[in-house]
């Protein structure tokens, strides 16, 4: 006997359920134009143009981009790295150099009475400048390769976000709201999608 209650109750939910719902009651979801890129538009190859164009020159690939405006600060932050790994080397160079003539027992532009005007250093000391210019040349060393690197994978991916891809309904907003419990200013973001 429950049994039959409890389908006859499960019967009468679903035919209310099903009679319930017209056509007039449902909402139609149109697809925007707009929204949507042709595939005729989108070149796939222009990501690995880009990044083999910066990969050979650099700045080229952000050129093939139309980002113009990035090719100073690609050749700023190379040429940065390039010229800090030029001046710890030839610093490195001219202790190590000071170093060789000072255990060689001749004398050198850091020995007690040196015409040159620098200062008098021991040979712990050249070892120690040795050392400190070695690092840092290597470490600027390793931060130009970064860089380089670094400009070959923002060509790429700038080549796969074209300006056509992006939704203009889309937005982000930060702002200021006041919490209802202890109505205190929370700062915090609201992202909108527009349909």
């Amino acid at each position: 006997m429950p049994k039959r209650i409890v389908y006859i109750l499960l019967f009468c939910f679903c035919y209310a359920q099903l009679h319930a719902q017209t056509t007039d009651d449902l909402i139609v979801i149109q697809k925007k134009d707009t929204l949507f890129i042709p595939n005729e538009e989108i070149d796939i190859l222009a990501p690995s143009k880009a990044a083999f164009y910066s990969a050979v020159l650099p700045g080229l690939g952000q050129i093939y981009n139309k980002k113009y405006w990035k090719v100073p600060i690609v050749y700023g932050a190379i040429g940065t790295g390039v010229y800090f790994y030029v001046h710890n080397s030839d610093l490195y160079n001219e202790y190590r150099d000071a170093y060789k003539l000072r255990i060689a027992g001749r004398p050198d532009p850091y020995s007690e009475g040196n015409t040159e005007g620098n200062p008098v250093l021991t040979v712990e000391t050249l070892e120690r400048a040795q050392n400190v210019y070695r690092k840092n040349k290597d470490l600027s060393l390793f931060i130009t390769i970064g860089l380089y690197i670094l400009n070959i994978v923002e060509a790429n991916v700038d080549a796969h976000l074209p300006d056509k891809a992006l939704n203009t309904n889309i937005s982000f907003n930060p702002g200021v709201f006041t919490t209802p419990v202890t109505n205190q200013a929370v700062y915090g973001a609201t992202i909108s999608f527009n349909f």
